[in-house]
């Protein structure tokens, strides 16, 4: 039996992919399907659910799943101690952003943790930049950050693009009928730290909302955060009007207890790359590639007006911008 089948058959149960299993594994749906039926004549049984809108696992598939994984962990094992294989293991420096803590960085670490148990992962939270900086000192080993760099010395993915809206406590501000952008300019605007990226954005934003509403910059009030958590907590209790990702508070949007603000221009949406060095190895490779396998399955459980994947053109295209400000 082969075992890079069971190999391809657990990791397409847990990613429930064909399309975020192929990235993983580096090969293409195509070539994920062909294991999967090969594994199926071997095994005289059907594994994979291929009359149900959305994956599922045979009766047969999920009684099988255990002992496969079972068989792949040994299979590895021996590959690693007949010095066959790479062992993935060891500390990982991971930079991230607040961004990414809140939104799917549980089920990166999870994933890492289940896959790689001889990792060890140093985990730091900060800004973009001190992740940059951090990253081109050596001290990190891969930042998941706000846009790219245009170091030589740095390889960076974009993997998620996250829309910003105009979140606010409901019954805050009336939706409805004109001068929307005047009653929202009466309230504080929270936003992130002074000097990222989303905060210049919305400066700009904001002081053309106020020239149209004819105020003057003393009526405007623009209160910079330096805490995701602390914007949304203060949006819930009404302080002011938060421009952050709906993401971040979809459960309160779904719930009524915060609602989306039709204010046009809506703020630039974040980036998300995965950075790392040019020359790097195979643990670092492995973990990087499998954040943004991770990403993408999470986004997949959004609608893209929460988060949105990078498929391949839009991550190629993006990957030519250089000089990019930082972001938070």
């Amino acid at each position: 039996m082969n075992t890079r089948f069971l190999e391809t058959f657990v990791t397409l149960a847990r990613l429930e992919s064909f399309r975020a299993t192929a990235q993983l594994l580096h090969a293409t749906p195509a070539t994920i399907s062909l294991r999967i039926r090969s594994l199926e004549d071997e095994l005289k049984c059907t594994l994979i659910d291929r009359s149900a809108s959305q994956f599922r696992l045979t009766q047969s598939g999920s009684a099988l799943l255990g002992l496969a994984k079972r068989v792949v962990d040994t299979a590895r094992a021996l590959r690693e101690a007949a010095g066959q294989g790479v062992a993935i293991g060891g500390k990982l420096r991971l930079g991230v952003i607040e961004t990414v803590v809140h939104s799917w960085l549980a089920q990166y670490v999870a994933y890492l943790n289940e896959n790689y148990p001889k990792l060890e992962i140093d985990m730091t939270v900060e800004s973009s930049a001190m992740l940059q900086k951090r990253l081109l000192n050596s001290e990190l080993d891969i930042a998941i950050r706000a846009e790219g760099t245009d170091s030589p010395r740095i390889v960076s993915n974009a993997i998620a693009s996250y829309p910003v809206r105009w979140i606010a406590k409901r019954g805050l501000i009336s939706r409805r009928g004109p001068g929307l952008a005047q009653r929202v300019l009466q309230y504080p605007i929270l936003t992130f730290a002074r000097s990222t990226a989303p905060q210049v954005a919305l400066e700009s934003i904001v002081g053309s909302l106020a020239k149209e509403c004819a105020m003057s910059a003393e009526q405007i009030n623009v209160t910079c955060l330096p805490s995701v958590t602390l914007i949304m907590q203060l949006a819930r209790n009404g302080y002011g009007v938060a421009a952050i990702p709906s993401l971040f508070v979809a459960d309160a949007l779904r719930d009524g207890s915060l609602i989306e603000l039709p204010l046009k221009p809506f703020p630039p949406p974040i980036i998300v790359s995965v950075c790392k060095p040019v020359h790097t190895t195979p643990m670092i490779d492995e973990a990087a590639n499998a954040a943004r396998v991770v990403c993408s399955v999470y986004c997949r459980s959004f609608m893209n007006e929460f988060i949105e994947a990078f498929d391949d053109t839009r991550e190629e295209q993006h990957n030519r911008i250089v000089n990019l400000p930082d972001i938070a």
